[in-house]
């Protein structure tokens, strides 16, 4: 039986700590659905087609990841729909540090509510990833800093022509 699993942000962009979380998930799940949340709430440096484009070109261009077992989308519903539509079972949450639980906890307590067929798991990232988020290497990045280290060739380069 396959197990599918939905790892669900704003990815905006990818970092290598995503990246992470999604190589831990897939020792997990036989199919990982990225899913991209297209909350039009948000202010985002990147579309949610870009952030899929990104997310595609860091994955299975940069990185060759298995594209039967990866796939991207973009979605603008509740998490549990999503994973009702694509028969996934569990939801993958990263949690960096301490601060990232409260409201993890809190939104995996909804979704149990919404359905409590889904599990989420919750990972920790990796030890020299736990600094890396999506905020901090955009702001590196527009004062000219080097994120190398903390993305991939295709995501570094999306990242420059916004800041260039």
């Amino acid at each position: 039986m396959s197990k599918i699993g939905i790892y669900p942000g704003t990815f905006d962009p990818i970092t290598n700590g995503h990246i992470d979380l999604i190589k831990r998930s897939l020792k997990i799940v036989n199919k990982l659905i990225v899913a991209v949340s297209n909350d039009y709430s948000k202010d985002y440096l990147f579309s949610s087609d870009e952030r899929v484009s990104i997310i595609k070109n860091s994955l299975f261009k940069d990185l060759r990841f298995d594209t039967r077992r990866v796939e991207i989308l973009s979605f603008n519903t509740l998490t549990t729909s999503l994973c009702l539509k694509h028969k996934a079972t569990i939801i993958f949450r990263g949690l960096r540090a301490v601060s990232d639980f409260e409201y993890e906890f809190q939104l995996a307590g909804m979704n149990r509510q919404l359905n409590n067929k889904i599990e989420t798991v919750f990972l920790m990232s990796d030890p020299d990833k736990q600094v890396i988020s999506s905020k901090f290497v955009k702001e590196i990045a527009k004062f000219k800093g080097k994120i190398d280290d903390f993305v991939t060739k295709s995501t570094k380069r999306a990242i420059k022509e916004k800041y260039d």
